[in-house]
């Protein structure tokens, strides 16, 4: 049990990574729905690459969408509107008239005549009456249902229902024009007045629009809709081999692709598929992680770092299935390309382009039009490789944004006149979406801003925050111990130059050169480039002692570090810029002192040797800027033969043996520092006093 233990725990991360492995797998195979698959890829407008093509049992011609959605809106076009005559309004009207005019009949201020011609005046009053109910007083609010309106019209009257010219109705806005006119006859203005007033009084709309029953008998004629034009029987010949994918071909392989997609699976083809979808995820992970072994496998050893790839990748893919399981229209709105520009943020362009296409891979598995989709994600995901560069340059997001927006519409509209044959009939809504998918887009950075706090991984947006020299712990640096500043960014220039030359991460170890001594803050006078006076206060303390404190800068480094929140890919250039190297000077000086053999474990860092191109950068630009101050005559000679000997050195006691340094990188590293330090320690002519 004992012998067990220990095996599981010398092979844990071997072990966490199998595990990790297989919950990737599960997960994502558990996303995917399970269905019959149609075995054949087709595309409308493109031929038919099979052989030919035989009903396998019976079944219906389903109508496309557009055709089913054509249908219902020519249908809504030709219904009826549905309105209401209310007789009892018009009852009430003829009454109340009746009633208000018998009161006006006992008008004193009319003269003789003017009363003598009430009767008629009241019989003219009923004759526009029934004249403006005979047309149908309309209600104010359903003018607005036959504004612009070309469906037929159907007035119900009780029982009685019959097709009207809704132009004859009348609305509130001609109301008062048809009094008026209807009214001229009489002669005598005051009454006119009289009767204007009560008409306009005790009018009301006796004309309404019934919604219930109009939206009845939409529904009714709705429902008759046939979702289906037809049936192919078993064993009909649905397409020959070398065929144009298009018109009744198209929907027929449609409607068979649907029969497979609806099919209920027995138990026993349940866990085929399972199967088969557990291979093909399996198999494409795989090769992800041969390919992090292989050509990265500083990241395959990082276990925190293959976690998050794979994180990514079942995150992009779990959005992708919440997409098609919702809103399957809405396929391109989610932005996929973020996934290669979070993994180059952090890792490098031809991994974020690996893994963006071995997760596109897996989502074809289960999107609609498979070869389309995977290639305007590829596209995509190769112009964000390409085109995303200095995420801190904002003006960079957003043109690699609009170029990726580009690919996709580009892509899109070639796809759909290849398809369609037709620019008229290619959907606008996909480039609404496109557009849409680009702004998501900027998403990434909020996502990189979160993944930096829980993987601790860095990005350049923070190491171009952590270089500026104002930020607080740099300040700091300069006001405590000014000369270790000045060395940190003569340092920082030559290990910039040299990573720029041989193509590592130029600002990257830039930011690591500013904060690799910091801890000599805390002692600065203990360190020559702080002291400006005479006197050492090494003189003072035994070799010793000296080489305890220039050994614990490194040490008081990385607790400064982690104490002003530092990321630890910077604090690995505080751990490692020594490396195990002795302090050779106070070494020398104990060993004039003691008569017997010394120990070195007293004047050696602890390490551990720089184990990146990063790292290893700055250990050799340190040392080489350091002891370069020490040259009496700075001449090319001198400096050439100063740098071959502090490489030769850490070569020799094996400092560069975990970072990939190569020769070649070595030399052009050399070759680098040789031309800068030449230029900073250049000859000036004298001039006169």
């Amino acid at each position: 049990m004992k012998k067990i233990i220990n095996k599981i725990y010398l092979n844990q991360a071997e072990i966490y990574k199998t595990l990790l492995f297989i919950c990737s797998v599960v997960v994502i195979v558990y996303m995917f729905p399970v269905a019959g698959k149609f075995k054949y890829d087709f595309q409308k407008g493109k031929p038919w690459q099979y052989d030919n093509l035989y009903s396998p049992f019976d079944f219906a011609i389903k109508k496309t969408d557009e055709a089913i959605s054509e249908e219902k809106q020519n249908i809504e076009k030709s219904s009826k509107l549905y309105f209401e005559y209310k007789k009892e309004i018009y009852k009430k009207v003829i009454s109340d008239f009746k009633n208000n005019f018998e009161l006006l009949s006992t008008n004193n201020t009319y003269g003789y005549y003017e009363r003598k011609r009430l009767p008629e005046v009241e019989e003219l009053g009923l004759l526009v009456i029934n004249e403006l109910y005979k047309k149908g007083f309309l209600d104010t609010s359903s003018e607005g249902v036959l504004k612009n309106n070309t469906r037929p019209v159907i007035l119900r009257k009780g029982n009685e229902i019959r097709e009207v010219n809704s132009s004859n109705f009348m609305i509130s806005k001609d109301l008062f024009s048809f009094l008026d006119q209807n009214l001229e006859d009489i002669k005598y203005e005051n009454t006119k007045k009289d009767v204007l007033y009560i008409l306009s009084g005790i009018l009301k709309s006796n004309v309404f629009y019934d919604h219930k029953l109009t939206q009845k008998s939409l529904d009714d004629l709705m429902s008759n809709i046939s979702y289906t034009s037809g049936l192919v029987t078993y064993k009909e010949l649905i397409i020959l081999k070398g065929d144009i994918v298009e018109g009744r071909k198209y929907s027929v392989l449609s409607s068979l692709e649907g029969e497979y997609s609806s099919q209920v699976l027995s138990s026993y083809n349940y866990y085929l598929v399972i199967g088969g979808y557990s291979i093909l995820v399996a198999f494409a992970l795989l090769m992800l992680v041969v390919f992090l072994y292989k050509y990265r496998r500083e990241i395959y050893e990082d276990n925190s770092k293959l976690t998050f790839i794979l994180f990514n990748v079942i995150f992009i893919i779990f959005l992708q299935t919440i997409v098609l399981k919702y809103q399957i229209k809405y396929i391109y709105v989610l932005p996929v390309s973020i996934l290669p520009i979070i993994l180059k943020t952090f890792f490098d362009a031809r991994l974020a382009l690996f893994v963006h296409i071995i997760t596109i891979m897996v989502m074809g598995f289960i999107v609609p039009n498979s070869f389309e989709f995977i290639y305007l994600q590829i596209i995509a995901g190769i112009v964000a490789v390409m085109s995303v560069d200095n995420l801190y340059k904002r003006a960079n997001l957003f043109s690699s944004v609009a170029l990726i927006t580009l690919s996709y519409m580009l892509s899109y509209f070639a796809f759909s006149i290849i398809q369609e044959r037709d620019i008229l009939h290619i959907k606008t809504m996909y480039f609404a979406m496109f557009a849409v998918n680009g702004v998501m887009s900027f998403l990434s950075l909020f996502f990189i801003w979160i993944y930096e706090k829980i993987f601790g991984l860095i990005s350049d947006i923070t190491l171009l925050e952590l270089s500026h020299t104002n930020s607080p712990l740099l300040r700091e640096l300069n006001e405590k111990a000014p000369g270790t500043f000045q060395h940190s960014m003569q340092v920082a220039n030559l290990a910039e130059s040299v990573a720029n030359e041989i193509g590592a991460n130029a600002l990257m170890v830039r930011t690591g050169a500013l904060y690799h001594d910091i801890g000599k803050m805390v002692d600065p006078l203990f360190f020559t480039e702080n002291q400006t006076m005479i006197a050492n206060p090494h003189n003072e303390l035994s070799p010793e002692e000296s080489a305890k404190i220039i050994i614990d800068h490194v040490l008081i480094g990385i607790e400064l570090a982690k104490k002003n929140s530092i990321p630890d890919r910077i604090i690995d250039f505080i751990r490692t810029h020594h490396g195990t190297n002795l302090v050779y000077y106070f070494y020398n000086e104990q060993k004039k002192i003691d008569d017997g053999p010394v120990d070195e474990e007293l004047f050696r860092y602890k390490g551990p040797i720089p184990f990146s191109k990063e790292t290893a950068i700055l250990m050799v630009c340190d040392s080489v800027e350091a002891a370069s101050k020490s040259l009496k005559q700075p001449d090319m000679v001198s400096i050439k033969a100063l740098i071959d000997k502090i490489v030769a050195k850490f070569v020799d006691e094996e400092q560069l043996i975990n970072s990939p340094l190569t020769l070649r990188e070595i030399n052009i590293m050399k070759k680098v520092l040789l031309s800068k330090l030449k230029n900073i320690y250049h000859l000036r002519i004298e001039y006169p006093e």
